[in-house]
């Protein structure tokens, strides 16, 4: 039997865990489950996990590390990112999580948290080895930007401003309204002055979106084409430059209703996919970008690239 490997990716408001085997070129999944924890919900801003959510993420690792033994897996990966490494009481989950269930958390940097994104990106064969392209990856608690292409990373930054940061700062009402949209935009103009910088130096026409809130887009962009569509079958989507924006704009001027009724939504996406659109928007429109593309490739399959090499 091939070996077997987990990977936990704990973000801040989703908890994955990746069971596979084989090469990274074209591996077997064994299971893979994301469990809407929530771990950032009401202290993201505060740097705090609060009890509810620490009772949450706790439960989780308790059923991962269930199914870990029941499917005989030889090498484990815990990879915690930005609420984990932002909050004061952190170091007590990882703590309590060795104690009782016996697997220890890595808490990574943004910046190591951006390579590993770039690893995943790679492995799905999605870059060219001519042109750079930028990557970014929306999270609950920050956004990371790398400039790559296949044979290296380039440039690389996380920003501390992810979809959970940026609803409880920017999102009190539901549909949300323009001086929120503005003041966002204002605070992101201010986040990303390196970002702006840094891509002065590269000729980049080609966004690609790292899983998250990018899958939603390509799931609403595939049904209103009538086209089939399954994430677990694909590594990229390529998405058509008016209809992305016709999405985004729609999901902006949506109200919380209208989102939760829409199965294609992830119900722990429901309000998120809003400030994740607005995001999208500014940097594609900032950039001058033509091209944009899903990736459903991440953080955790460039750890699981790392273990199989």
């Amino acid at each position: 039997m091939d070996k077997r490997f987990a990977v936990m990716d704990l973000g801040t408001n989703t908890f994955h865990l990746l069971i596979a085997e084989g090469s990274i070129e074209d591996f077997k999944e064994i299971v893979h489950k994301h469990i809407a924890v929530k771990l950032g919900e009401g202290g993201i801003n505060k740097g705090i996990i609060l009890p509810a959510a620490f009772g949450r993420g706790m439960d989780t690792m308790k059923d991962f590390k269930r199914q870990i033994n029941e499917h005989n897996v030889q090498k484990i990966s815990a990879i915690a990112t930005s609420a984990l490494r932002n909050a004061s009481n952190g170091k007590d989950f990882v703590d309590e999580v060795k104690k009782e269930t016996g697997i220890e958390i890595e808490v990574v940097d943004g910046e190591r948290e951006a390579t590993f994104i770039y690893e995943g990106v790679r492995a799905s064969g999605l870059l060219s080895d001519d042109h750079s392209s930028l990557v970014m990856d929306i999270g609950g608690g920050s956004v990371e930007f790398i400039v790559c292409n296949n044979r290296k990373l380039i440039w690389k930054q996380s920003f501390e401003i992810g979809a959970a940061r940026l609803l409880e700062k920017f999102h009190h009402n539901d549909p949300i309204p323009p001086a929120a949209i503005e003041a966002l935009y204002h605070y992101l103009e201010d986040e990303l002055t390196s970002l702006f910088e840094a891509v002065k130096s590269f000729k980049i026409n080609n966004l690609i979106g790292s899983s998250g809130a990018f899958e939603t887009f390509a799931e609403l962009a595939a049904f209103k084409r009538n086209e089939e569509f399954d994430l677990k079958k694909i590594k990229s989507y390529e998405f058509d430059y008016d209809e992305l924006f016709a999405i985004t704009g729609g999901l902006i001027l949506s109200s919380h209703a209208e989102r939760e009724a829409n199965l294609l939504i992830v119900p722990v996406r429901v309000d998120m996919i809003v400030v994740a659109s607005l995001i999208t928007r500014y940097v594609v429109q900032k950039l001058d970008i033509n091209h944009v593309a899903l990736c459903t490739y991440s953080l955790k399959e460039g750890v699981l690239a790392r273990m199989m090499s």
